[in-house]
Order: C-alpha cells, then sequence, then structure tokens
C-alpha cells in the first residue's frame, strides 16, 4: 500500500477512535444535540466539494448569492450515492490516482474508473438542472 494511503487509513481510524469515544463517554448525549441546520450538518465532502466548483467571489451581493448556491450545491450533493460522492472526492481533491482509489474502495481498476466516470455524468446532470448555478 502506497505511503499516502496508508496515513489515510490510520487517520480514519484515528478518527473512528475518536468518534466512538465521544459517544461512548456517559458525561454527555451526542444523541441530544440540536442542529442549527434544517437537515443536520452537510457532510464534509458535500461542503469541500461545493466550495471547489463555486470558487471565491468577492463583493456583498456576490457573498450572499455564492452562499445560496453553496447550500444548493451541498443538498445537491448530499442527495448523491456516497460512494459517487467519495470517488469524486478521491480523484478530485485527495488528487489520488484511479488505482489508489480502487485500492481504497475495494474495487478493481475498471470498476472505480467506470464509478467516475458515472459518478462524473451524474453530477453534471444534477448541475444542469439547478437554474443559475451554472451560469456566471
Amino acid at each position: 500500500m502506497p505511503p499516502f494511503l496508508w496515513l489515510r487509513f490510520l487517520t480514519g481510524q484515528a478518527l473512528l477512535a475518536l468518534h466512538r469515544h465521544h459517544l461512548g463517554v456517559r458525561m454527555r448525549d451526542a444523541a441530544m444535540e440540536v442542529s442549527l441546520r434544517p437537515g443536520g450538518p452537510p457532510q464534509a465532502t458535500s461542503v469541500s466539494l461545493a466550495e471547489m466548483l463555486l470558487g471565491r467571489l468577492t463583493s456583498a451581493s456576490l457573498a450572499a448569492r455564492r452562499a445560496e448556491m453553496q447550500l444548493r450545491l451541498q443538498e445537491l450533493i448530499n442527495a448523491m450515492d456516497p460512494l459517487d460522492r467519495e470517488v469524486l472526492a478521491m480523484r478530485h481533491f485527495e488528487e489520488l490516482s484511479n488505482g489508489e482509489a480502487a485500492l481504497v474502495l475495494g474495487l478493481t481498476r475498471t470498476a472505480a474508473s467506470n464509478r467516475y466516470m458515472r459518478a462524473l455524468q451524474r453530477l453534471r446532470v444534477a448541475l444542469a438542472g439547478v437554474p443559475g448555478l451554472l451560469e456566471p
């Protein structure tokens, strides 16, 4: 396993252990926490994907428009299949090769490549369905 994937695996294991510890502590019940966002917080990958796809806008009116578009985009990304989100994040943000993504996902190279291409196509179709998102 390449060193980057090994570190990614170790980081995931450490986060999982911390999550289990947090849920097992008797001093505070994580299940009783109330989210300030309707529908709960967006998943980390949807936030990252939305920010990267929208870029940075500067004026106050553009920043407000960007925030609205980001929420729409996060909803769209959260509606995607989790494996589609994962393969897009691996290939674009973690810059993993097709072979490395296949190793992490437990797929063959061909299956990982097909999954990536289908995820891109589904994202493209979904983005085209959001009015104003792809307009300058």
